[in-house]
C-alpha cells in the first residue's frame, strides 16, 4: 500500500491545529464534491480528502499516523 501524506493532501502543516484541518477539509470538500465539481477526477479527489480528514481529525489516529510518518 502506498503511503499518503495526509497533510499535503489537505494543504496544512504537520503542526496544524484541529480548526485549521477542519477548515482545509471543508474548503477542499466543496471544491471536489462530485455533485458540484467539474474537475475530471473530482470523485477520487473527494475520497482522498475525506480519508485524510478522517485520520487527522481523530487524536489517536493522528498520533498513530504521525508515528508511521516519522519512523516509516
Amino acid at each position: 500500500m502506498e503511503f499518503k501524506d495526509y497533510y499535503k493532501i489537505l494543504g496544512v502543516e504537520p503542526d496544524a491545529d484541529k480548526k485549521a484541518i477542519k477548515n482545509a477539509y471543508r474548503k477542499l470538500a466543496r471544491k471536489y464534491h462530485p455533485d458540484v465539481s467539474d474537475h475530471h477526477d473530482a470523485e477520487n479527489q473527494f475520497k482522498e480528502v475525506a480519508e485524510a480528514y478522517e485520520v487527522l481529525k481523530d487524536d489517536a489516529k493522528r498520533a498513530d499516523y504521525d508515528e508511521i510518518r516519522q519512523y516509516g
